[in-house]
């Protein structure tokens, strides 16, 4: 997907079009979009050329872009986990696991990585009814094995707003819930995570179009990527313009919101209520 987004822009930057590109590779116009959407494997021979044809020069971003071509034909540790997954989801994993910075806006529960284990089971069977008990296991051990990167040494930045609606939201009974809030006060004290709660007092406020991941990555010359999640599939944005406006409507919800130390006594208020 970073690969693919990247030959994208490089390639409407010089005014080639995908047929021109495809015949560069000895491939079809087809083949060529398939590529930009991070939904085939790349030669190092194709993305080469490709490089050549888009008049990248420059040693050090053409061996960049061919070691990323490399990393992306590896198979993530994720895939195991392929049989239990939307065949969109992998993809996001995989961005989820590049990123040196995630920001969030969530608003129907408590982000994924940082879910409680019992947590995520109640979300995971509410969200998979008539699935196998072996299932949901696999699923939420998943989501668990994703919060590791999180926890890690050398994790990203993590910068999340939780509208207050998915406190109060009940999964799972009493002690799952108490248990979930009890552990976003001690994971939001970790010097990486950088958690907000925007209060129901507050009234409108940006996030109104709902939930959303804007993924940073370490290389300067990789855009920021917007990830929304729908019911049977997902979007994944890297033109300016709309990153432009989920930044802005991040910056917004953040300055909204109230601070990292504010919103932890809403959380221990919210505990000592539960």
């Amino acid at each position: 997907m970073l690969l693919g987004s990247h030959l994208r822009r490089l390639r409407e930057a010089r005014g080639i079009t995908r047929e021109a590109a495809g015949y560069s590779i000895r491939a079809s116009e087809s083949k060529i979009s398939r590529m930009e959407l991070g939904r085939v494997s790349f030669k190092t021979r194709d993305v080469e050329d490709l490089l050549t044809l888009y008049g990248v020069s420059d040693d050090a971003e053409r061996n960049a872009l061919v070691s990323l071509a490399r990393e992306a034909n590896v198979a993530g540790w994720w895939h195991s986990y392929s049989d239990v997954l939307p065949n969109w989801f992998p993809t996001y994993v995989g961005l989820e696991g590049a990123a040196s910075l995630i920001r969030v806006y969530e608003v129907q529960f408590v982000h994924g990585l940082l879910q409680t284990e019992a947590y995520a089971r109640a979300v995971v069977e509410r969200g998979m009814k008539g699935a196998s008990p072996a299932d949901i296991d696999r699923r939420v051990a998943l989501r668990m094995e994703r919060q590791r990167y999180l926890l890690s040494e050398g994790g990203p930045e993590f910068h999340v707003v939780l509208d207050e609606a998915a406190l109060r939201r009940p999964y799972g009974d009493r002690d799952v819930m108490r248990g979930q809030l009890q552990h976003l006060i001690e994971i939001s004290e970790r010097p990486n995570v950088r958690l907000q709660i925007m209060p129901f007092g507050f009234g409108g406020h940006a996030g109104e179009s709902g939930a959303f991941t804007i993924l940073s990555f370490p290389e300067s010359d990789l855009s920021d990527v917007i990830f929304l999640e729908q019911l049977t599939s997902a979007l994944y944005l890297d033109k300016a313009e709309d990153v432009t406006q989920y930044e802005k409507a991040m910056k917004e919800l953040q300055q909204d919101s109230p601070g990292p130390d504010e919103s932890r006594d809403l959380l221990r208020g919210l505990l000592q209520l539960s």
